[in-house]
């Protein structure tokens, strides 16, 4: 590999680009329920209607991820999308009425949209071909990072200076960063440096590919795929939303806030793994299914400690984190086996679109649980979820 590939910096770019956007747009909901919910005393589910609208209208606009990328650009797209994000966030932050979270939430709907994770495959693949799976755990990566980094800095700021202003900050400081970024690294290809993927010395030999079987939504593979990350997802975010609470009887507040950290962390640790050890022979839906079933032995031991057991709980937090950030990083990977290389963007977004749609409810079905069955429910409803993704996943295993 040539010393100092400039695909490596477009990792890196990448990097930084999803922890602003993740932080924001991923991160950000649970803290703007808060911080409103504590400012305005608008009820929970006023403002989770909004936190769902953000998500799902999103949903809709990253299928034209694309054609976007194809009629302006990715810099104009991706300096578009950050500042739709960040006029979003001052949205939120500043909103005095609940009308007001309407165009916000569309705002960072449309922001997010166009810089998480189909923008990022689509940015980071063209540089790659054999080491794509440790190049996009690396930018993937910036995803997790987002979480460790921006939701102690919201609390830091929204403590000192108000949500309205914080929100200003915050804004300020990611369009500072990713506007000259996303000049920099994101409007070069690999053709127009005269390089080849991998930082190599010539072209990559074709795989065999078999040709289209028509529209996406036509293909059992693609069906399969988009379904099992969709259930996956759903356990993950709804997991995740109700994870603290479970915690707390056993850990304490501020136990529970670093078991949550932890999870990060294993996430951080269980992409890279799968990124750099992934042998390149293997089936990646088989990696896609050990995932989940990984993650569904953690759902379980959860359940098994109902709140109460801190070796269980520590455990299955563990496992379940070490599956968490693979589930964003594994559908590019199988994308690349089994579709031309100039399908894989459309089929990434789409199945981003089909996720997104389906995890937005994660948060409230979980909640329920929880407050209908108590704390095992939530990981129970996790496990059965886990399973039923990692079962049809592998209905396109050979």
């Amino acid at each position: 590999m040539a010393r100092g590939f400039f695909g490596w910096q477009v990792v890196a770019a990448a990097f930084i680009l999803a922890m602003c956007s993740w932080g924001i747009n991923f991160y950000g909901p649970s803290v703007f329920l808060h911080a409103l919910h504590l400012r305005e005393g608008w009820s929970l589910s006023l403002i989770s209607a909004a936190i769902t609208l953000h998500f799902i209208a999103s949903a809709v606009v990253v299928t034209r991820l694309p054609s976007l990328h194809r009629r302006f650009g990715p810099v104009a797209v991706t300096r578009g999308g950050m500042l739709c994000c960040c006029l979003g966030l001052l949205g939120w932050g500043f909103a005095a009425a609940p009308w007001m979270l309407v165009p916000a939430a569309l705002l960072t709907a449309a922001g997010w949209a166009v810089t998480s994770g189909a923008a990022i495959n689509a940015y980071v693949a063209p540089w790659f071909d054999r080491r794509r799976p440790a190049a996009l755990a690396m930018a993937y990566n910036g995803a997790s990072m987002g979480g460790v980094v921006f939701t102690p800095v919201w609390a830091l700021l929204i403590g000192g200076l108000g949500f309205a202003w914080a929100s200003l900050a915050v804004a300020l400081a990611a369009l500072a960063v990713t506007w000259p970024l996303a000049g920099r690294w994101f409007g070069r290809t690999p053709a127009a440096l005269g390089l080849f993927a991998d930082g190599g010395t010539a072209a990559p030999p074709p795989r065999p590919m078999p040709a289209p079987a028509g529209p996406l939504w036509r293909q059992r593979g693609f069906r399969t795929l988009a379904l099992a990350f969709a259930l996956g997802l759903t356990a993950q975010m709804g997991l995740l939303t109700t994870l603290f609470s479970i915690m707390a009887p056993a850990l304490g507040p501020q136990g529970a806030g670093l078991a949550v950290s932890l999870t990060t962390a294993c996430a951080v640790v269980g992409r890279t793994v799968v990124g750099t050890m992934l042998p390149p022979g293997m089936n990646r839906r088989v990696a896609g299914v050990l995932n989940f079933l990984l993650q569904m032995t953690g759902s379980v031991l959860l359940a098994l400690a109902a709140g109460q057991s801190v070796p269980l709980l520590l455990t299955g937090t563990v496992l379940f984190g070490l599956g968490l950030g693979n589930l964003l990083s594994l559908p590019p990977l199988i994308a690349q086996r089994e579709w031309p290389a100039e399908q894989v963007t459309a089929v990434i977004a789409l199945v981003t679109a089909v996720n997104q749609a389906f995890y937005a409810f994660g948060p409230g079905m979980f909640g329920a649980a929880l407050e209908v069955w108590g704390p095992a429910a939530p990981p129970l409803l996790a496990a059965g979820l886990q399973l039923a993704a990692a079962t049809v996943l592998a209905i396109r295993v050979r």
